[in-house]
C-alpha cells in the first residue's frame, strides 16, 4: 500500500549546523520538504547590521555552501526547500540561492523570499509599548535600536509556497511554523482547523532543533540509559504526517544516533515555559495530553496535541546595542595554578581602577572550577587552570583594556602564565520583547529565477 504522508526533513537546527545530514536526506530520505531553521534570537539583529555594511549582504552566512551542497540532489528528486535563512534580507538571499542554482546547472530553479517581519518603523511610531521583560516603555530603547522582528507564522511560509517556488526563503518566523506550513499547503488545513494545527506545530516543536532530536544533547556518557550510538554521523529527524494529522517520528536508517521515547521527551520539553498553553504564531498549543509511542526502531508515534485558536499579537524582538565586551584569557599550570590565577585576577583588576576605568559588570572565571557552578562548587585543587575575566561596559578603549591588561600577566604578573592568551572586544546586542497587533504586519512575496525577475 502506497504511503500517503507527507515527509517533512529537518535540514538544520541552528544557524551553524552541520551540512551533511540534509545533504543525504535529500539524496536518500525520500523527503518532500526539507526545512532548515537557523535563527536564535540575536541572529537578525546581527544580520541587519550586515546589511548595513552592504546591501547585498545579511542572510545567513551558510546559505551559499548549504545550497551548493543539497540543491542538486533535491533538484533532482523534487525536494522543495523552507528555511528563515532570509535573515534580515530574505530577498538578497533569494537571488543568492537563484546564482548557486544557475552555477550548479539549475536555471530553472526558483527561489521565494518572504518578507514583512521587519516592523522596526512601525515600532519606532509606537514609543508606548510596553517591553515584556523590563515593563518600559520600548522608547527608552529607540536610540540604541537596531531592528524589530514580528514572530510571523505559517500563514507566512504558505504565501511562499503558493507561489510553486521550489525554495521558500523568510526572514523572522516561529520556529515550528516553518515545518507547520508545508502540511498545510499539501493537505489544504485551514487556519482554523485546530485538530491539525496542533499536530503540525507539535510536529514542527520536535524536528526544529534537527540533531537534538535524534540524540544530540541527549548523549551522555556517564550514564546508561543516555548512550547514543554513531555520534560522529548523527542523522536528523524526519516527521511523517498525514491528511488527519496522524505524526510519526524517524531518521534516515543507516546514520547515527537514536530516536526514542526518551529523545522525544526531552525536545517536547526544551524550552517550554507552560506545556498547557505553548504560544505560537498559529495557535496556543496543550502538550499535556500528548502521548509518545515507539512504534519500531528509530520510530515513535506522537498523538495528543491539542491546541486552542492563535494569540491576537505577536511578539516582536526588539535588539538593541549594549555597548562592548571586552575578554581577556590566560591559562596556569602546575601546582598553586589556581591561587596563581586569583592573584592574577586581582592585580588586573586593580589596574583597570588605577586607569579609571569603569564597567557596568565584570565576570571573573577560572574556567574548569567556577565558571560554570560559581565559587562555592567545592571542585578539587586542578593542576591547570584557565583565568578569564570579561568586562561590559559603554566604553569601547574601557572594554579593550580588559584584554590589554590580561595579556600584560605574561611578563606582569604570577608565575607560569601563558597558554595562547586571548584579548578581544565585541559590540554587545541586546534583545527584549514587546506585542504588537497583527495588522502592522504586511505580509510581501518575490519570486526570483526561472524567468521570473
Amino acid at each position: 500500500m502506497t504511503d500517503l504522508r507527507l515527509r517533512i526533513g529537518a535540514g538544520a537546527g541552528f544557524a551553524d549546523d552541520r551540512i551533511e545530514p540534509a545533504v543525504a536526506m535529500a539524496e536518500a530520505g525520500a523527503v518532500d520538504y526539507l526545512v532548515f531553521e537557523c535563527l536564535a534570537e540575536r541572529t537578525v539583529a546581527r544580520e541587519v547590521q550586515a546589511r548595513h555594511a552592504d546591501p547585498d549582504a545579511g542572510f545567513n552566512p551558510h546559505l551559499r555552501a548549504r545550497m551548493q551542497a543539497v540543491l542538486p540532489a533535491a533538484a533532482r528528486n523534487g525536494v522543495r526547500i523552507v528555511s528563515n535563512m532570509g535573515a534580515a534580507n530574505p530577498v538578497a538571499a533569494a537571488r543568492a540561492t537563484v546564482a548557486v542554482a544557475a552555477e550548479l546547472g539549475l536555471p530553472h530553479l526558483r527561489a521565494a523570499a518572504v518578507t514583512g517581519d521587519d516592523v522596526t518603523d512601525a515600532v519606532r511610531a509606537r514609543p508606548d509599548l510596553v517591553l515584556m521583560e523590563s515593563g518600559d516603555p520600548v522608547e527608552s530603547l529607540l536610540p540604541d535600536m537596531v531592528s524589530a522582528n514580528a514572530y510571523l507564522g505559517a500563514d507566512a511560509v504558505l504565501a511562499g509556497l503558493e507561489t510553486g517556488a521550489e525554495v521558500v526563503l523568510t526572514g523572522r518566523v516561529a520556529d515550528p511554523s516553518l515545518f507547520l506550513a508545508p502540511a498545510m499547503h499539501h493537505f489544504g488545513w485551514g487556519a482554523d482547523d485546530l485538530d491539525r494545527i496542533a499536530a503540525g506545530t507539535v510536529m514542527g516543536h520536535l524536528l526544529e532543533c534537527a540533531a537534538q532530536l535524534t540524540g544530540g544533547c541527549f548523549a551522555d556518557p556517564t550514564r546508561p540509559e543516555k548512550q547514543v550510538p554513531g555520534m560522529d554521523d548523527i542523522g536528523n529527524p524526519i516527521a511523517l504526517i498525514g491528511k488527519d494529522g496522524a505524526l510519526e517520528l524517524t531518521k534516515l536508517p543507516g546514520t547515527g544516533g537514536r530516536l526514542d521515547r526518551r529523545t522525544a521527551t526531552e525536545q517536547l520539553l526544551y524550552e517550554v515555559h507552560d506545556p498547557a498553553r505553548y504560544i505560537t504564531p498559529d495557535c496556543t498549543l496543550d502538550m499535556t495530553g500528548i502521548d509518545l509511542v515507539e512504534t519500531g526502531h528509530d520510530r515513535v508515534q506522537v498523538t495528543g496535541a491539542r491546541a486552542d485558536g492563535p494569540p491576537e499579537q505577536l511578539k516582536v524582538l526588539v535588539a538593541y546595542a549594549e555597548g562592548f565586551i571586552g575578554e581577556g584569557q590566560v591559562g596556569y599550570a602546575g601546582i598553586g595554578a589556581v591561587e596563581r590565577a586569583k592573584l592574577a585576577a586581582q592585580v588586573v583588576q586593580d589596574r583597570l581602577r588605577r586607569r579609571g576605568f569603569t564597567y557596568d559588570e565584570m565576570r571573573v572565571d577560572l574556567i574548569g572550577c567556577t565558571s560554570l557552578h560559581g565559587a562555592a562548587s567545592g571542585t578539587s585543587e586542578p593542576y591547570e587552570v584557565r583565568l578569564r575575566i570579561a568586562a561590559r561596559c559603554r566604553d569601547r578603549a574601557a572594554a579593550a583594556a580588559v584584554g590589554f591588561e590580561v595579556r600584560a600577566m605574561h611578563v606582569n604578573g604570577p608565575t607560569g602564565g601563558g597558554g595562547g592568551s586571548v584579548a578581544s572586544v565585541r559590540n554587545v546586542m541586546a534583545v527584549q520583547s514587546v506585542m504588537v497587533p497583527r495588522d502592522l504586519i504586511r505580509l510581501g512575496v518575490e519570486v526570483f529565477g526561472g524567468g521570473q525577475a
